[in-house]
């Protein structure tokens, strides 16, 4: 039943959702100055940002890769996101209240007061590293689904690679110029319209399906959970004690470490993570914004049970259309676009395409606005909205902004020629190595009173992520132990034990 999607569907849906966005922020931008820019002049409504964080914590990378995960793992991503709910508590409770107390706008200006100017440039080093990386993967996942609309004549005239870098450019000089001037100010709002059409493209997806199999969602629940997974064709998805939790202690996705990775992951890509904290920081107080993660905690869950849902859904109906080498799918992340774009049509391909573009638009905005203050508040000391504006800074505040795209475009084409992985476990990946180090510093300038030798940090920051992937491959190689996603942990004790090593008391 293979039913190419409209390329002139393509480019209205797209047109007509990149045009709201610019709308919302014409209107969020009026009057904004730095102030706005930075911090959201510390006036956004919880309900409103906490609506918001749902969008952007899951971004188009879940969108993707969650559901096409399922194929391979189950639905053994469940306990990784049981861990986020800890972790968000951990934050409402342990580094909010320290960045209100600290009045901050960058969050790394805590390492700068508790252990000296080096610490402060490194947590922001390794801030911007680790955003780079994990905004280009998500970017890269994204573009390469909107890459698959384009008709192939186009692309055999064209090329593979100078099709994909026109896609790539395009649209990060639309979201450049759509977070031009009112930066988290405008992505706060524009969260609540990926939410809103995220969420909305999963429920419409799953409707259409099951009207195109004549099921009720009661039928579409039992139909699921009596299936098998088709990757092992051992375990039925209706069975939570063994399709949801991996007891296997030696794989990467153990339950365990799963949930116990969750939480560290968390703390790490949201509580340390500026672009995260940037909106939280931009309610009014402590207590709207402990509010805002308290509620993500719980939506969290339950928005992420519908992604592997539809996941499951989606393997099963793939069953109906021939199976996944019928249908040229190779790579778990082709699993939902190759269904939307090229097997059912308008009906799957509209909403998917709608959510897709929902999906990425803020949360990549997000990065470049985040990556944006990181530099002009850490690097150059200014824009934190104390200090009067002027022209100066705003063409340096445009010029830094630029710059983060360009090199945002460099990596995606990069990945584009290498990348052979999931992306969402790319994502997750990157982020145990490059987040473990910040986590190890803010945690032990929480937990600790000691002061630190302020030239050792940056070597500690290099040294742990080295030792912790020694220690991985080493372990992978001698015993088939597989650290997985809590190699942050690791990283993040041995940034820790680095701490401690130059350490003296205060």
């Amino acid at each position: 039943m293979q039913q190419e999607f409209p390329f002139i569907w393509f480019i209205v849906v797209f047109a007509a959702y990149t045009a709201l966005l610019f709308a919302v922020s014409c209107i969020t931008s009026r009057k904004a100055g730095s102030s706005s820019f930075f911090s959201g002049d510390r006036k956004a409504p919880w309900p409103v940002v906490a609506y918001g964080m749902i969008g952007a914590s899951i971004s188009g990378v879940s969108f993707i890769s969650v559901p096409g995960n399922v194929w391979v793992q189950n639905f053994f991503y469940m306990p990784l996101v049981l861990g986020f709910v800890v972790g968000y508590i951990i934050i409402a409770n342990v580094l909010l209240p320290l960045y209100y107390r600290m009045g901050l706008t960058s969050i790394y200006s805590y390492l700068g007061q508790r252990f000296g100017e080096k610490s402060h440039k490194t947590g922001t080093t390794v801030f911007m590293v680790s955003r780079i990386l994990g905004a280009a993967v998500r970017i890269f996942v994204v573009i390469v689904v909107l890459f698959t609309f384009i008709p192939s004549g186009f692309v055999e005239s064209a090329g593979e690679l100078a099709t994909f870098t026109l896609i790539a450019t395009v649209f990060m000089v639309l979201l450049y110029l759509y977070t031009y001037r009112g930066g988290v100010k405008t992505i706060i709002w524009t969260d609540v319209l990926q939410t809103t059409f995220m969420l909305a493209a999963i429920a419409s997806t799953i409707c259409i399906i099951c009207k195109d199999m004549h099921w009720s969602f009661k039928d579409m629940l039992s139909c699921v959970g009596a299936a098998v997974n088709v990757n092992d064709g051992a375990v039925g998805y209706g069975r939570p004690f063994t399709s949801w939790f991996d007891w296997d202690w030696s794989h990467a996705t153990n339950a365990v470490k799963q949930f116990i990775s969750g939480i560290f992951v968390t703390v790490a890509m949201t509580g340390l993570d500026q672009a995260m904290m940037q909106k939280n920081l931009s309610c009014k107080n402590l207590k709207a914004a402990q509010k805002n993660m308290y509620s993500t905690s719980i939506i969290i869950v339950v928005v992420n049970l519908f992604f592997v849902l539809l996941g499951a859904l989606l393997c099963v109906y793939s069953k109906e259309l021939g199976g996944f080498e019928a249908l040229g799918i190779t790579k778990t992340d082709e699993l939902f676009p190759a269904i939307a774009s090229r097997h059912i049509g308008v009906g799957v391909g509209i909403p998917f395409l709608i959510g897709l573009i929902s999906a990425s638009y803020p949360s990549a905005g997000a990065a470049l606005t985040s990556l944006t203050t990181s530099f002009c508040v850490d690097y150059l000391g200014f824009g934190s909205g104390s200090a009067p504006e002027n022209e100066k800074q705003d063409r340096i505040r445009h010029a830094i902004q630029a710059v983060m795209a360009a090199m945002l475009v460099i990596i995606i084409l990069v990945l584009f020629v290498v990348s052979n992985d999931a992306v969402v476990n790319l994502v997750y990946k990157l982020a145990s190595y490059t987040y473990g180090p910040l986590l190890g510093l803010f945690f032990y300038g929480i937990l600790t009173k000691r002061s630190v030798r302020d030239s050792a940090v940056p070597f500690i920051a290099v040294a742990a992520p080295v030792l912790c992937l020694i220690i991985n491959v080493s372990l992978k190689k001698t015993v088939g132990f597989d650290l997985g996603f809590s190699l942050l942990i690791v990283n993040a004790a041995l940034s820790f034990a680095g701490m401690h090593i130059f350490s003296s008391k205060a």
